[in-house]
């Protein structure tokens, strides 16, 4: 999910409560059903505390293994490649299922799967630290991501059907600061606690808070009252619909090339988060893992990008911003070769700045270009970020046995270079 506030998704997921009925589960009219929540009422705060808390635990329970991957690979004997697991399974997961997840809502509720999911994630984080062996931890890493796309999948949606859009902004903006805060925080509390005690005290200490947020989130999210449950789309009418929507959503070269620009970018930001700590913690700069994991508080950099990328797509032009933001990510990816710990950090930076930025402008850009499939295309965009965080993040630690972090930096810098000529020719006009 993008965690700038700024995108598009809401917008976007607008179209999901739009979708044609089927004749055996009508849609009632308007004005039949309750009004939608308004800033200021009693279950205005309830509900947007509960939705931060859920966004919190979502990235906290997805994200905490990042920096724990040189630890994983030391206890089970792994290269760096193979160690990108721990999150590439989680992640790669969540991409395949964020369209199931929002089928499965539509006809059975959108608490119920958001819930659910949330809970039972983090008690499977809990059991990772009896996991048995490697094979058994990605196991659970897996079935994981699984539940949690049940969060990203679904509460746009809930969000659109439950609130008068004009208190939208409001709530939306405090989720998606829960999912940032969250993925920061899960990074640095696991690796401080894996530093002082091992990576399996903090899968416990990581489920724990996951737990409680889930229980909050659970006591705290109001019911449903403007849901009206759908059929699943296996009748003849739903398939047609679906086949539309995937016809326009993959039909137009300008949401392709989006698309192809997420998976390309996301797997260079995660791959960047992946092996750096490999990078650091040997010559010239050894640093310990407590140290390096200090770096993941550049992460708020992407704050200040999210927010000036809408300003300067106004400006400029999204095509142009986001061009350049890639032609920043590649030098960025430079600077990290270098042996001065000063312009690798500085490096790190400028990619967290550019990459967030960059995403800010293609979700959002997403959301433009589609007509009617708003939500497959932002579905569809979405499930390519993932699968970046995933395949990429993966397959490029290959280039670790090779040129360790030249090997790795250099393909990233490819990926990056393949994006920018995807979105060459992209132009806010069409």
């Amino acid at each position: 999910v993008c965690w700038c506030g700024r995108c598009a998704w809401a917008g976007t997921v607008e179209a999901v409560t739009r979708r044609p009925s089927s004749p055996a589960s009508p849609v009632p009219p308007a004005g039949t059903l309750p009004p939608p929540i308004h800033a200021g009422e009693p279950a205005f705060r309830a509900t947007r505390l509960a939705l931060f808390a859920g966004g919190f635990s979502t990235f906290w329970l997805l994200y905490w293994v990042q920096p724990l991957m040189p630890m994983l690979a030391h206890d089970f004997g792994l290269s760096p490649a193979s160690s990108s697991a721990a999150l590439s399974f989680a992640t790669g997961a969540m991409a395949l299922a964020l369209l199931p997840a929002s089928l499965l809502a539509d006809r059975y509720g959108r608490r119920t799967l958001m819930c659910g999911g949330l809970l039972a994630a983090a008690l499977l984080t809990l059991v990772m630290a009896v996991a048995p062996d490697w094979h058994g931890l990605l196991a659970l890493r897996l079935l994981c991501g699984l539940l949690l796309a049940g969060m990203p999948a679904v509460a746009m949606a809930y969000l659109a059907e439950e609130f008068d859009p004009a208190a939208l902004g409001s709530v939306m903006g405090l989720y998606i600061g829960g999912n940032a805060l969250g993925g920061m925080s899960g990074r640095l509390v696991g690796v401080w606690l894996a530093d002082a005690l091992s990576w399996r005290m903090a899968a416990v200490a990581v489920g724990l808070v996951g737990l409680a947020g889930a229980v909050y989130f659970l006591r705290r999210l109001p019911p449903s009252r403007r849901f009206v449950p759908r059929p699943l789309p296996f009748s003849a009418e739903g398939r047609a619909s679906l086949a539309a929507g995937l016809r326009e959503a993959l039909g137009d070269r300008g949401l392709l090339a989006l698309y192809a620009t997420s998976f390309l970018i996301m797997g260079a930001f995660v791959s960047l988060y992946n092996y750096l700590g490999f990078r650091l913690a040997g010559a010239p700069f050894f640093l310990s893992h407590s140290v390096i994991g200090f770096i993941f508080m550049l992460y708020m950099v992407g704050t200040l990008a999210s927010a000036l990328s809408g300003r300067l797509s106004r400006r400029f032009g999204r095509g142009p911003v986001l061009r350049t933001m890639l032609g920043v990510m590649a030098a960025s990816l430079l600077l990290t070769l270098t042996d001065a710990l000063v312009l690798v950090v500085a490096g790190v930076a400028g990619l967290t700045f550019s990459f967030f930025a960059g995403h800010a402008v293609a979700s959002s850009w997403v959301g433009a270009r589609a007509q009617s499939a708003k939500a497959l295309a932002a579905a569809l965009y979405l499930s390519a970020y993932y699968l970046g965080s995933s395949l990429v993040g993966s397959s490029s630690g290959l280039l670790w046995s090779w040129g360790q972090w030249t090997g790795v930096a250099g393909v990233l810098v490819v990926a990056v270079l393949l994006a920018l000529a995807a979105t060459w020719r992209l132009s806010d006009k069409g």
